[in-house]
């Protein structure tokens, strides 16, 4: 049997704790079944949905409390427009230099 090693973030630690306390495993069952649904093709449809499917199927996806929703692509569009004015920081930075 082999091992692996993450490095993560402590919060990320303690979101796996608690979602694998939730479904009565420990945080390395939890994982290994994680990653095992994950990369499994025959469990499922888009690369991030097709995971969420595989989790789902699995019964390993932990519920968030809320769902996400998407940005109108209205707004996205227009806040990229708007992103795209103003002075550039490359003359900020020579104006500073002067």
């Amino acid at each position: 049997m082999a091992q692996l090693t993450v490095r993560t973030t402590d919060e990320l630690v303690e979101r796996v704790r608690a979602a694998a306390g939730r479904l009565g495993r420990s945080m390395n069952e939890y994982v290994v079944a994680v990653l095992g649904a994950a990369t499994d093709p025959d469990l499922a449809g888009d690369d991030a949905e097709r995971i969420r499917e595989r989790l789902a199927r699995a019964g390993l996806l932990a519920p968030t409390g809320h769902a996400r929703r998407r940005p109108d692509p209205d707004a996205v569009a227009a806040a990229r427009a708007a992103a795209g004015r103003g002075t550039q920081l490359s003359d900020i930075v020579a104006s500073d230099r002067a």
